[in-house]
């Protein structure tokens, strides 16, 4: 079986390259799906493209519509949507993904530490599986993908 997944959330570990690394090692058929990941260029997307804005707000909000296009398309495009919630910054966009995934009715997977529980716990009970490692991720995606009749 072959899916793609679409990696959500923090940028500022390599939680990505973790998964992508292990998925090909077991040779898992899996393409993955992100948005992206240099922070200033999606920060600036807008005005690199519509114009310079003085106003902060106009930056951002022409910024997050651009943005939106490709990062609605990729979850829409995606089997699997996994949202990984990091500890140093407050992901409000990682928020409205894993409710968007929600709402199309794709597959969630929330990756975070335990130190997150009770803040993300709406959006855990939102999601058909809540893992703490990116082993766990692996291994859930390992199972989804498993052809019948094979353990390996």
């Amino acid at each position: 079986m072959s899916i793609s997944a679409y990696l959500s959330g923090e940028i500022h570990t390599n939680w990505r390259s973790e998964i992508i690394t292990a998925c090909s090692e077991e040779k898992l058929h899996i393409s993955f799906l992100s948005p992206i990941l240099d922070h200033d260029l999606s920060d600036s997307v807008g005005t690199n493209i519509l114009g310079e804005e003085v106003n902060p707000f106009w930056k951002d909000h022409k910024s997050a519509k651009i943005n939106a296009i490709r990062i609605r398309t990729l979850i829409e495009k995606a089997d699997i949507v996994i949202v990984k919630f990091g500890e140093k910054y407050r992901q409000w966009n990682a928020a409205f993904d894993a409710g968007y995934a929600v709402a199309k009715g794709k597959p969630l997977i929330v990756l975070h530490s335990g130190d997150l529980i009770h803040p993300l716990k709406e959006i855990d009970a939102a999601a058909m599986s809540v893992a703490e490692k990116t082993e766990q991720v692996v291994s859930i995606l390992r199972h989804v993908v498993m052809e019948q009749g094979k353990t390996d």
